[in-house]
């Protein structure tokens, strides 16, 4: 290719922003390492676009966008812009070790049950796979596991030749729960340290396979199986699920001061149950209040990442083992979920980048 309209190409690029990644304008995307190639083919200029997060949802507002923007420089006026998800390992603590089949690790918590965390960390995990990421999905609640039936992931989990327990397939999303290796009906009468060992053994000894993003759906509270998955487990990030009521905030906002003390960086805020749409009459009524966690965002700096409604289908369709996104997957309640996956991702994509792989090992051998 002609290094005048590589150059040229370039200089285009350069003036075009992943409004994402970062504030405004966001960050362009030749410094964002987002080009992999350009070419010329049959007369054709061909780019070929990395997205460092989940988004294949936007594929083609990026042809569109690319495509206008190099029209002018194409030799017959023709551009192919190809688009894929290359999500990449962000940096861990020096002091932990990455998990085998693991990139990057979310965890979904709240101060306090009742406020829509697992129903949202299901959907979640749905959408960043709708979005073209290779996802997991860990049930942390040693005690009372629900993924299982939200994901429709139940029956019992087996281990493979290597003696790893090898996870279920629900919906393209790898899914491991407690709820896998008991009965349905069996509770687990364990103290804290033996359900954070066990929550450990669950994460470390799960055959993982080549997972971007594996979201862990905490239990409630700021007990033992938080505390160790904050300091033994390389997490890269965590968001916080509330709803817009006082006393869901207060709860909220002591999980989120735990993981900023455990320096886990926060993702972003959930606001779950923000309005409900009667589906008489269309009326929107705030039954839990209104925007408390975009206050609550502001007052801690963090991302507000979205309100998601108080709708009946949400709960319906998890209880029948198909969450929304994969349920109504074009619908109104499906778009809000992919969107805010789209901002997770791409706030993760915004954390730094592990190079460890990068550097050769040093060996002092005696002489």
């Amino acid at each position: 290719m002609d290094s005048n309209l590589l150059n040229s190409v370039n200089a285009v690029l350069s003036t075009v922003f992943d409004p994402r990644l970062g504030p405004p304008p966001g960050k362009d995307i030749v410094s964002a390492k987002m080009i992999e190639s350009v070419s010329v083919q049959d007369g054709a200029l061909c780019v070929s676009l990395a997205l460092p997060y989940a988004a294949m949802g936007e594929a083609s507002v990026w042809q569109d966008r690319l495509g206008r923007a190099l029209a002018g420089l194409a030799p017959q006026g023709k551009v192919k812009v190809s688009v894929s998800v290359k999500v990449k390992a962000r940096a861990i603590p020096a002091t932990m070790k990455r998990l085998s089949g693991i990139k990057n690790i979310i965890a979904v918590a709240s101060g306090k049950g009742g406020v829509g965390k697992s129903t949202t960390a299901a959907n979640l995990a749905l959408a960043l796979a709708a979005e073209g990421a290779r996802v997991g999905m860990m049930d942390a609640d040693i005690y009372g596991p629900s993924q299982t039936m939200m994901l429709g992931a139940a029956g019992q989990a087996y281990s493979n030749d290597q003696n790893k327990i090898e996870p279920k397939i629900a919906h393209g999303v790898q899914v491991i729960s407690m709820g896998m290796l008991t009965n349905e009906d069996t509770p687990m009468v364990w103290r804290g340290p033996m359900a954070s060992s066990a929550m450990e053994q669950l994460l470390t000894e799960t055959a993982w396979e080549d997972v971007d993003y594996l979201i862990v759906d905490m239990p409630p509270g700021t007990g033992d199986i938080q505390l160790t998955l904050s300091q033994r487990v390389p997490v890269t990030g965590a968001i916080i699920v509330t709803t817009p009521q006082d006393i869901a905030l207060l709860d909220a906002k002591k999980g989120l001061v735990m993981f900023e003390k455990v320096k886990v960086p926060i993702l972003g805020i959930v606001e779950n149950m923000a309005m409900h749409v009667c589906s008489q009459c269309g009326h929107t009524e705030h039954i839990f209040g209104q925007g408390g966690g975009a206050r609550m965002s502001e007052q801690y700096g963090v991302q507000f990442l979205g309100a998601l409604p108080l709708d009946i289908k949400i709960r319906e369709q998890a209880d029948s083992g198909r969450p929304s996104v994969v349920a109504e997957p074009d619908g109104p309640i499906a778009n809000a979920y992919r969107e805010i996956a789209r901002t997770v991702g791409a706030r993760v994509a915004m954390l730094s980048e592990d190079h460890s792989a990068k550097f050769p090992s040093i060996k002092i051998v005696g002489t």
